[in-house]
C-alpha cells in the first residue's frame, strides 16, 4: 500500500527510493573506471540527466525501485525529494564534467570526478550518508528554505 505515487507525487520520494539509483551510479561510475570505459560515465550522467528533466518516469533505476522493489518491499518513509534530486544533479554536474575531460584528453582528472561520484554513491546506497543531500541541508539553511517542514512529510 503506497501513501504518496511516485510518479505524481514528486515533491517527495520513499527515502529508500534513492538508495537504488545511488547503488546503480556507483557501481556503473566505478566499471567504467575499472573498465576504462569513458562512453559509460557519459551514459550515466545522460540518465541522470534525462532523469532530471524528464521525471521519475523516464529514470530507470527509479523505475527499477517504484515499479519492481517497493510493492514487493513496501513504502518506507516519506521524505523531501528536493535533496535527493540535488545529489543526482551534482553527480550528473561531475559526470559529465568528467566525460568532457576525458575526451579532452585529460584522463586523470576525468577519472577522479567518476572515481569521487562511485565512492560518494556507493556511501549513500550502503550507510544511507548523501553528501549531495547533506549540501543542500546546508545551502538550505543558509537561504532559509526549510527542508524539514514539507506539508506531504
Amino acid at each position: 500500500y503506497r501513501t504518496v505515487d511516485p510518479y505524481r507525487d514528486t515533491h517527495v520520494i520513499d527515502a529508500r527510493g534513492p538508495r537504488t539509483n545511488q547503488a546503480i551510479v556507483g557501481v556503473l561510475s566505478l566499471a567504467a573506471f575499472l573498465l576504462q570505459w569513458d562512453w559509460l560515465v557519459a551514459l550515466v550522467a545522460l540518465q541522470l540527466i534525462v532523469g532530471l528533466v524528464l521525471g521519475r518516469r523516464f529514470c530507470l533505476p527509479c523505475r527499477l525501485w517504484f515499479d519492481v522493489l517497493q510493492p514487493r518491499l513496501g513504502e518506507g518513509r516519506i521524505e523531501d525529494a528536493r535533496l535527493p534530486r540535488f545529489a543526482n544533479v551534482i553527480g550528473a554536474i561531475f559526470l559529465t564534467a568528467s566525460f568532457a575531460l576525458l575526451l579532452a584528453g585529460f584522463a586523470t582528472i576525468g577519472w577522479a570526478l567518476a572515481l569521487i561520484v562511485a565512492a560518494l554513491a556507493l556511501l549513500a546506497a550502503s550507510t544511507g550518508l548523501c553528501v549531495g543531500c547533506e549540501m543542500y541541508m546546508i545551502i538550505a539553511r543558509v537561504r532559509g528554505i526549510a527542508v524539514d517542514r514539507h506539508p506531504a512529510v
